[in-house]
């Protein structure tokens, strides 16, 4: 019920937000560097991910509520991909693609230079380590944590954030004593253009 009114809540002010003019829309991408945490082998190995590169899809709404403060609710598909080095002998590759929203408040600071902050809602998609039948992740919605800085030359932002999820989520395989934690731990570059 809570999450509901929260949703509600952002719903209305956004529809106001539109009525006096100080909506705007528009589309991002960018590139994700990081890693998706730690895998354990049971009785073997327990080791991080070594940081890989992604990528990220989206649309977002921007609501000034004042001259210097926006909401901004990001709606993106994220590909992360971490590789685990000499775990059981082997090299794993695991990929997980999601649904991330972004919740951000950000604050105009100096001219077009911007800092935002807020959670980061998450839904697990698809969740994929290479050889290995993993059963589902414990939880297909998380919660994470993005802060960071841009600037906005016109139409066009520019940022850098850093990422980190706040749930444990841990995804198990079936058969061969493997676990995985899937809380993405990154730097995201990002760069969007109003529409």
């Amino acid at each position: 019920m809570k999450n509901v009114f929260v949703f509600l809540m952002l719903l209305s002010s956004c529809a106001l937000l539109a009525q006096e003019k100080r909506l705007t829309f528009g589309v991002k991408a960018g590139l994700n560097y990081g890693d998706n945490g730690r895998i354990e082998v049971t009785d073997v190995a327990n080791a991080r991910a070594d940081d890989r590169i992604g990528y990220h899809l989206g649309v977002f709404l921007r609501g000034n509520l004042t001259d210097n403060i926006y909401i901004k609710p990001e709606l993106q598909y994220t590909v992360n991909n971490s590789i685990y080095d000499d775990v059981a002998g082997t090299d794993l590759d695991y990929n997980i693609k999601k649904l991330d929203l972004p919740i951000l408040v950000g604050v105009s600071v100096l001219g077009p230079i911007h800092v935002f902050g807020g959670p980061a809602l998450q839904y697990m998609v698809e969740n994929d380590l290479e050889d290995v039948r993993l059963g589902d992740v414990k939880n297909e919605f998380t919660v994470g944590l993005q802060f960071g800085a841009g600037i906005q030359l016109g139409r066009l932002n520019a940022d850098i954030r850093y990422e980190r999820g706040l749930s444990k989520n841990r995804a198990e395989s079936i058969d061969e004593g493997i676990r995985v934690d899937s809380r993405p731990n990154q730097v995201i570059l990002g760069l969007a253009l109003d529409l």
